[in-house]
């Protein structure tokens, strides 16, 4: 059996699993997931389970299928040169920004997200950093259309949607424990420090990503695979939940606008609140 023919079997078995399990992944996950997090924040669960970092990790990697398998077909080598220089670059930039206190601020991590590098770090930090920017980038090739043909309209507007999505993220992340900045900020706690920080991570970020996928491939599997942006749907339930229990009403609204654009582009697809929806 060739390479090729291997491949695509691995990426339509892929495909077949996340389809049969949308509401699963996308609804199911992110929403225990809120849960298990709220409750260990309020130390209403016992220590093995309070914000195991095992857990946390698995689930994460779990709400990250349907984005892995939207992009595996439309991933060739450059495109996989370009992903190993965003790991890189999430690396260097973290461990800058926790030693240095630049560009984010001065901040520590107070909870374990899975295994910690150096004891500094988490090791699975790409998981968490890369669909920040893969998810801006595909929703604003479906919110703006053909007008992304033109890197001027593009990029900035991919840079922005992470800032946006930063703005939900952060305070959330903040209000659980999960991290502390030294001089708390304005913002629910978060620094104007770290956005300023986060514009200039996600203009290079976008601009590697950019690079490294053929747009016009990543248009077509947009058209062709419904579920390719339930990572963000999934990215809005928990955390918009976690920023509405904790009253925190601009990040929630933010999460909100998130789930607008979805239904606008028909990618909050309500038929994952159904079981085993058809593709």
């Amino acid at each position: 059996m060739s390479e090729a023919t291997t491949r695509a079997r691995v990426e339509r078995r892929l495909d077949d699993l996340v389809a049969g399990h949308r509401f699963e992944i996308a609804v199911v996950f992110p929403v225990v997931g809120a849960v298990l997090l709220l409750a260990s924040a309020w130390g209403w669960l016992p220590e093995p389970l309070a914000f195991n970092p095992y857990l946390v990790l698995a689930g994460v990697a779990v709400m990250r299928l349907p984005l892995i398998a939207g992009l595996l077909p439309v991933t060739d080598r450059k495109a996989a040169v370009a992903v190993l220089a965003l790991v890189a670059y999430a690396f260097g930039i973290e461990f800058v920004g926790v030693a240095t206190g630049w560009p984010y601020g001065h901040f520590e991590y107070l909870v374990e997200l899975g295994p910690m590098l150096a004891g500094s770090v988490p090791l699975g930090l790409p998981v968490f950093f890369l669909p920040l920017v893969v998810n801006s980038y595909l929703l604003v090739l479906l919110l703006f259309g053909r007008h992304t043909r033109r890197a001027v309209v593009r990029l900035p507007a991919v840079a922005a949607v992470v800032v946006w999505m930063d703005v939900v993220l952060d305070p959330g992340a903040v209000a659980l424990g999960f991290w502390a900045y030294d001089a708390a900020g304005a913002y629910y706690g978060v620094p104007l420090s770290n956005y300023l920080g986060w514009v200039l991570s996600a203009t290079v970020s976008v601009a590697v990503l950019d690079w490294g996928f053929d747009r016009a491939a990543l248009r077509d599997r947009l058209a062709q695979c419904p579920f390719f942006l339930d990572d963000l749907v999934s990215f809005v339930l928990l955390w918009g939940a976690v920023n509405l229990v904790f009253g925190q009403l601009v990040p929630a609204l933010a999460a909100g606008l998130l789930g607008v654009a979805l239904v606008e582009t028909d990618r909050f697809d309500f038929s994952v609140l159904r079981r085993n929806p058809a593709r």
